[in-house]
């Protein structure tokens, strides 16, 4: 029994043979070729993101409440600030791209409004940067506020 590559056919030479390689370039990647950046997109990256969401006022204890539940599930979070009407998470994700961080980031609020009992508000902002821009901020003075103590508190 002959094996066929996929996608050939297992004629013997008639009209349907062609010379090995005819038809079809192949591209090889000589060793110590990097991708741009140097480093493969396949690998994670940190992303600081911060997501802001709004909505009817609720019960500043019961907001606050909520917020701890979801930094307790979730330890990744690393700040909450909060109102009665308003939220702010802030936290760090590893994604491969930006795409995938906001994808996350988009999904939380949703995700985990009930099991940690969130109020019922809409997303209404949100920022992803990478960690080099994050550091460059702070360090020039103008990122976001360096994140208040760890933990969840009052704005």
């Amino acid at each position: 029994m002959r094996r066929v590559r996929p996608g050939t056919t297992a004629s013997r030479g008639g009209a349907g043979s062609r010379a090995p390689g005819a038809g079809r370039a192949l591209a090889g990647v000589a060793s110590g070729d990097r991708f741009p950046g140097g480093e493969p997109r396949e690998l994670p990256r940190l992303w600081h993101v911060t997501l802001s969401v709004s909505g009817e006022p609720a019960p500043v204890a019961e907001v606050r409440r909520a917020l701890e539940q979801l930094a307790h599930d979730h330890p990744f979070l690393l700040t909450s600030r909060y109102a009665d009407d308003h939220a702010e998470i802030r936290y760090w994700e590893e994604a491969r791209d930006l795409h995938d961080a906001a994808a996350v980031a988009l999904r939380l609020w949703g995700e985990h409004r009930r099991t940690a009992g969130l109020p019922p508000w809409e997303i209404v902002g949100l920022e992803v940067i990478d960690r080099a821009t994050y550091r460059q901020r702070i360090a020039a003075g103008y990122g976001p506020a360096p994140a208040t103590p760890v933990g969840v508190h009052p704005f």
